[in-house]
């Protein structure tokens, strides 16, 4: 099956687990060896649809929080949209994925997920004992209570309860501090970002927060540069990434 995959965390997974990716995004950029060869359709909010037709694809992948609704409809391929909103349904939306791609790979990593996702959570005593943070850009204090990842700057934008990112916080033990926030990802005002028993997670994507170190420094902003993939990328490199965290020592 020819697929042309429009969602960078599941083009890594497809082509792990052996599936035939003959398309993809520019932010698809994992496994990097592969993906050098495929040719790019366009971005995950945007696609140049006879550049995609040309390529002749039997299925384009999306995902309903990564792509816009307007993509699916103006497809001119069968398309298959997954929908991941935590660590809990990565597994059921992989095996839905599999049955439309027919990959028994896939559909053992799906099963992968849900043996992860019955494992208990971890607990840590500090935000700062979080895996995954890249580059402090200021020291963790003690007196941090509350955690905040954010996404976005002009405006700050953090991430919600009802998101994958949310879920895999819980996970990794920080459920005790995270801030909870109806929108799935609400908009901060200036003065929120100025909370000294708050230690915020600035993620190294969609926001490029590691070219902006010095100045988050320069503002007095608390917390630690946080591996965005890792947190955000659903499917293989998130699942390692967990699966290697909850078995560690705590």
């Amino acid at each position: 099956m020819r697929v042309v995959c429009l969602v960078p965390s599941l083009t890594e997974t497809l082509l792990e687990c052996g599936v035939n990716v003959v398309g993809r995004t520019r932010f698809c950029i994992h496994p990097a060896a592969q993906v050098r060869s495929i040719p790019i359709v366009g971005g995950t909010k945007g696609v140049d649809w006879s550049r995609c037709n040309d390529l002749n694809p039997d299925l384009v992948v999306m995902d309903r929080e990564e792509n816009q609704k307007a993509m699916a409809e103006e497809c001119p391929c069968a398309w298959h949209a997954t929908h991941v909103t935590s660590v809990d349904n990565v597994g059921s939306e992989l095996h839905r994925l599999a049955e439309a791609v027919s990959s028994a790979r896939l559909a053992n990593h799906g099963n992968d997920w849900d043996e992860l996702a019955e494992r208990p959570q971890k607990t840590l005593s500090a935000p700062a004992q979080l895996p995954g943070l890249m580059q402090i850009v200021s020291e963790p204090a003690a007196n941090y209570r509350k955690l905040e990842y954010i996404i976005w700057r002009n405006p700050w934008m953090a991430v919600g309860t009802d998101t994958f990112i949310h879920s895999m916080l819980e996970k990794l033990g920080a459920a005790a501090f995270l801030k909870q926030h109806q929108q799935r990802y609400p908009v901060l005002d200036e003065g929120a970002m100025t909370d000294p028993e708050t230690f915020y997670l600035f993620s190294s994507e969609p926001y490029p927060f590691g070219k902006h170190i010095s100045q988050l420094r320069s503002s007095g902003l608390q917390g630690a540069l946080v591996d965005g993939e890792c947190y955000s990328w659903f499917g293989i490199r998130s699942y390692h990434f967990l699966k290697n965290n909850i078995e560690s020592p705590q």
